[in-house]
């Protein structure tokens, strides 16, 4: 048995090169936006309007109790399908498709960790806001959400890196990502351990990078509490 790691190094190095540029792109769009969507569906399932709440635990429950895989297949041929019998030229491409996906999924999780986030946070301070003559919004804006955001930071961060691997199961949707283009690349080529040991290794040293990154964040936040 041989194996050929300098040959699959030197073909499939250029493809990934431009197949981690999608990774990133496709992630960090994935991320801020799923964290902007985790916001929102978080302050209404805690809020006072029942009609919100139930629509927002309603598309955690949806998005939580599916798979991805199945959910990627849905937003780009199933929606797809959809839109071309009603005759509507608009159609998700794999990428639009990719993100949706990965930004609904990143949402539900942000929102039960920013709800546990504000649930940690003291009653006192939110009673402490109020008695100042804060609003109820003012005071979850100015004074809860600053520090629910901090106690939500390393769960936070652990879902940063969960989402971005997620990316991977975008390839299902023709996605150039990583773990496409290394298929194809092994499928054409008949290299399968050598591709995918090379692949593994991107995506950890990706990963690798936003973990020390995490940590240093982490550290900088706890020093910055303490002070």
């Amino acid at each position: 048995m041989t194996f050929d790691f300098e040959r699959v190094f030197r073909q499939l190095t250029p493809f990934l090169l431009d197949a981690v540029q999608v990774t990133v792109y496709v992630s960090v769009v994935s991320i801020v936006l799923g964290m902007i969507v985790g916001l929102i569906s978080c302050l209404m399932v805690i809020g006072r309007f029942r009609v919100l709440r139930i629509l927002a635990e309603a598309y955690v429950w949806v998005i939580r109790g599916t798979p991805m895989i199945v959910q990627a297949l849905l937003f780009f041929f199933g929606i797809n399908s959809i839109f071309l019998q009603l005759g509507w030229t608009f159609r998700f491409t794999p990428v639009n498709a990719g993100i949706l996906t990965v930004t609904l999924n990143a949402g539900a999780y942000f929102t039960e960790i920013f709800r546990a986030g504000i649930a940690a946070v003291d009653k006192g301070q939110n009673e402490a806001a109020r008695s100042l003559g804060l609003t109820p919004w003012k005071a979850m804006y100015k004074v809860i959400l600053p520090q629910a955001l901090r106690i939500s930071l390393p769960p936070t961060v652990n879902q940063w890196i969960i989402s971005t691997k997620d990316t991977a199961i975008l390839s299902i949707i023709g996605v150039g990502e990583l773990t496409n283009l290394t298929q194809v690349y092994a499928f054409g080529q008949f290299v399968f351990f050598e591709s995918f040991i090379y692949v593994a290794f991107w995506y950890l040293a990706i990963l690798s990078v936003l973990m020390i990154l995490a940590k240093k964040l982490e550290k900088w936040v706890s020093y910055d509490r303490k002070n």
